[in-house]
């Protein structure tokens, strides 16, 4: 049996991990080979990522990689990188990155939406792309940078994973799943949808060939292979987008949907073509490309971001908010004593986080705590609350039945939550697996490799090695009345 190894590159927004891994008969293996942070950091008047630094730590990550391999006496046969969607870098002829990338979350698309669909209508763009609004996609960045003036050197522009595989091989190409989240590439045709960039005046031949997930990208570049210690390895483009990853890694059974469930939550459903009509563009679902020929319909909730950003201010304060604990006093309260709208737009990027809820608790009458724990569940309960909301409306504009939810990535920890999830939707959960982002990574690769046969095959394979966590819906008299108040809470948010 084949023994070789894969290497799975996963960049979050602020952090990344390097994994080994490999897929034989009844043992799965996933090793962390190195864990690394970058905030993205105010610089030249943007917040921006330091591409280096990234590139500096996925490096070291990929050099340790090949030692453990060595350790093991197996060579590593491919590697791939997955990240977060919609940030891009420029590079000139040379190849050279012209400036850091500028971080989603940076405040240059402020009111560009409105500008973009003043010129292309919301119907238009909706039915080329497919895809959700929302101010951070690609296609309103591009533009925000093209109105303060795009550097004369640019000569190529590249989504964050494809800026890494090109540092790795020297080959500039565009990943399908992660080019789907920016707004420029047409649903059916799967191509950059020049139409769109042409009515905007967007410099189309900035963006590069379009590949798909089990492409070869190429071979390290010979001196960096070397230096590695990777001779021989592949670059294969795994589904790219993180959550493209992530949902190729879950065990879906018939049927059932999906969380991904981490910074961002992203509730959804896969599926074989897109769903494009008016009542999908009226409820902003989007289509996204999936692997082999699948889209995730789905839509974005805040997350976990809300509670994250509130233990951060916690801890400059110097409260004790270590997680465990907090989730264990969480489930001892009763009740839901308040809610909030998690898909509020003051969450974004607040400058207090802890102040922002209680603003909107205030507005709707509700009492807003200082207490960690009582927050801590308004925030959960919220979270669940919402997306089981989100599911019925699938079910309504997919006009098909939801079996069950899998609920993958780092929030499928939170026993808590996924327990609330079930209760709210009235579906059994499957939690797991965590690293659904690196399993969906690897088995790209593997299946490229002719590992497996399908991405069902290789699903099925997960579903026998990686143990997930189940959970029961059970419903009380407490819990409708919360779905009430929330039901009428979400109705003043959402238009």
């Amino acid at each position: 049996m084949d023994q070789s190894l894969f290497i799975a590159i996963d960049l979050g927004a602020g952090s990344g991990r390097v994994f080994l891994a490999g897929v034989t008969a009844g043992d799965f293996l996933l090793e962390e080979i190195r864990r690394f942070h970058y905030p993205a950091r105010e610089s030249n008047g943007h917040l921006r990522w330091d591409f280096a630094e990234i590139l500096q730590e996925i490096k070291a990550g990929l050099n340790a990689a090949a030692e453990r391999a060595r350790d093991l006496k197996r060579l590593v046969r491919s590697l791939g990188v997955a990240s977060w969607g919609v940030d891009y870098g420029l590079i000139d002829v040379a190849g050279e990155l012209i400036e850091d990338p500028i971080c989603y979350r940076d405040s240059r698309t402020q009111g560009v939406m409105e500008e973009v669909v003043a010129r292309v209508s919301r119907e238009d763009l909706f039915t080329r792309t497919g895809l959700q609004f929302m101010a951070f996609n690609t296609l309103f960045q591009l533009y925000a940078h093209a109105q303060a003036g795009i550097p004369a050197a640019a000569d190529k522009l590249l989504l964050i994973p494809d800026l890494v595989h090109f540092a790795l091989t020297g080959r500039a190409v565009t990943e399908y799943t992660n080019a789907t989240t920016t707004q420029m590439l047409n649903a059916r045709s799967r191509a950059w949808d020049l139409e769109t960039l042409s009515q905007l005046n967007l410099p189309a031949e900035l963006l590069t060939e379009v590949v798909f997930p089990g492409d070869e990208i190429g071979r390290l570049r010979p001196e960096l292979a070397i230096e590695l210690g990777l001779e021989g390895a592949q670059v294969i483009a795994p589904a790219t987008h993180d959550t493209g990853s992530a949902v190729a890694g879950a065990p879906l059974q018939d049927g059932w949907a999906f969380i991904s469930s981490g910074t961002w939550s992203l509730v959804g459903v896969e599926r074989s073509s897109p769903l494009i009509n008016a009542e999908v563009l009226a409820h902003n679902f989007t289509n996204e490309g999936g692997a082999f020929d699948t889209v995730r319909f789905l839509k974005n909730v805040m997350g976990l971001w809300i509670l994250e950003s509130c233990r951060k201010e916690w801890s400059h304060r110097g409260v004790d908010v270590d997680y465990d604990n907090l989730l264990l006093q969480v489930a001892e309260i009763d009740g839901c004593p308040a809610l909030i709208f998690p898909d509020d737009g003051r969450f974004f990027k607040p400058q207090s986080m802890l102040e922002a809820i209680a603003e909107q608790l205030r507005e709707n009458g509700q009492n807003a705590s200082d207490d960690p724990v009582l927050i801590t569940k308004v925030i959960l309960d919220s979270l669940a609350l919402r997306y089981a909301s989100v599911l019925r409306t699938i079910e309504a504009l997919t006009k098909e039945k939801i079996n069950g939810v899998q609920i993958v990535g780092g929030g499928s920890r939170n026993d808590y939550l996924n327990q609330m999830t079930a209760n709210a939707a009235d579906l059994a959960v499957a939690a797991g697996p965590v690293e659904a982002t690196v399993t969906g990574n690897v088995l790209v690769q593997a299946i490229a490799a002719k590992r497996f046969t399908s991405l069902t095959e290789a699903r099925s394979y997960v579903a026998a090695n990686v143990p997930v966590k189940r959970f029961s819906p059970h419903r009380s008299p407490a819990l409708s009345e919360a779905m009430s108040r929330y039901a009428q809470l979400e109705r003043r948010y959402v238009s």
